[in-house]
């Protein structure tokens, strides 16, 4: 019972492990920029770049460059760093003390 417990639980963590991404308007025909919505910037079609949302994208699509903390001890918390684009998840009452991550999704 508890191998069958097991699979379940890994077939459910795999599942969860893709990051998502999201399809952007395609490029017009002959055209040698695009548009990042996000932060108005532009992009020479064929190049990748990260966007301030942690995003990797190219002129057709932005995928995600980070996990998302899910499970971890009740007294931790998950806080977003924009700056180096990854969740870092620390004790409640205690920043400095970190919190290990049993699991997560995306990437």
């Amino acid at each position: 019972m508890k191998y069958i417990t097991l699979t379940v639980l890994l077939c459910a963590v795999v599942s969860l492990s893709h990051g998502f991404c999201m399809s952007k308007p395609d490029v017009k025909p002959g055209a040698t920029h695009c548009v990042d919505h996000v932060d108005n910037t532009w992009h020479a079609v064929g190049s990748t770049w990260i966007n301030s949302d942690c995003l990797e994208c190219d002129c057709s699509s932005c995928c995600s460059t980070f996990e998302i903390p899910r499970v971890f001890p009740e007294d931790c918390v998950s806080v977003f760093d924009k700056k180096s684009c990854k969740y870092i998840v620390h004790k409640r009452n205690d920043p400095n003390t970190l919190c290990q991550v049993y699991g997560s999704v995306g990437k």
